[in-house]
């Protein structure tokens, strides 16, 4: 019978065995999960389905830069306690899964997940940790990222946060471009400027504005032109170079950046442990 990718992915989360291998067993157990799983332990696999049950909401988030900036990686692998996240070779062993992100360049967990390390793939060295360790482990996010300009990264004392941002430009004083990297991390914004807003949150935001001002009782045409006063602080709060420089409320991200003839932030990435990807 056809099975599907969702499937196969489905039972790899739950098993921890390899892609090839779920797919093998729900072909010969006709999709059916509980008797693939059968399939699978019949053939000696080392399943970890116990723990797919299991919260993994502890773990690591990794960055790296190449030498000349332009080039940047990131990863985030969970487990379940803050006990094995401190763990040297468990930490050891994530920078070696860093390491193979930022030299193949892979962007995806599946990519990750199916690349060979030490002539097993990286699949097979996550279930031979689970089997050691006994706790779920899994990838929640994998970034690899070039620019034009050149980045810097910043990670949180303890790993559970991680920010990389991308310079329109030669980064001319790597302090400055830290700052703005905490900025990121403490003031989490959504966007760089206020055209990369997505229109729906920018209405949404208008509207909840009106809908403020009207339960107060104010009249339509003020409540209209009072939203808009609102979506200006809704803006210097969540737009990058909108928001007052943390360490100088006196002046603005952007202010700060010309202020210091910095070129001015084309993105960032911000990842958080255990946010949705």
């Amino acid at each position: 019978m056809s099975i599907s990718a969702k499937d196969v992915k489905e039972l790899r989360e739950q098993t921890g065995a390899g892609m090839m291998d779920c797919k093998k067993a729900l072909q010969e157990a006709d999709g059916d999960f509980d008797k693939a799983i059968e399939v699978l332990r019949k053939k000696g696999q080392k399943l970890s389905e116990k723990r797919a049950d299991r919260e993994a909401n502890q773990g690591l988030i990794l960055t790296r830069l190449s030498d000349d900036k332009s080039r940047a990686a990131a990863l985030e692998i969970n487990c379940e306690t803050d006990f094995v996240a401190r763990n040297e070779d468990f930490q050891n062993r994530a920078q070696q899964f860093l390491d193979l992100v930022f030299e193949q360049e892979i962007n995806s967990v599946d990519e990750l997940l199916e690349t060979e390390l030490e002539g097993l793939t990286v699949a097979d060295h996550l279930k031979d940790m689970i089997g050691k360790i006994g706790e779920k482990i899994k990838f929640n996010r994998v970034l690899s990222v070039h620019s034009d300009g050149q980045y810097i990264s910043y990670i949180h004392p303890g790993n559970q946060l991680g920010v990389i941002v991308e310079f329109d430009g030669e980064i001319t004083d790597e302090e400055i471009a830290k700052d703005v990297a905490m900025q990121i991390a403490a003031m989490n914004p959504i966007a760089v400027t206020r055209e990369g807003i997505d229109s729906s949150i920018v209405e949404q935001e208008l509207e909840i504005a009106r809908e403020q001002l009207l339960n107060e009782g104010k009249p339509e045409e003020i409540a209209e032109k009072a939203a808009k006063g609102k979506l200006r602080r809704f803006y210097e709060e969540r737009v990058l170079l909108n928001q007052k420089f943390v360490k100088d409320n006196s002046m603005s991200v952007e202010a700060y950046l010309k202020e210091n003839e910095m070129p001015l932030v084309k993105s960032f990435h911000r990842l958080q442990l255990g946010e949705e990807s």
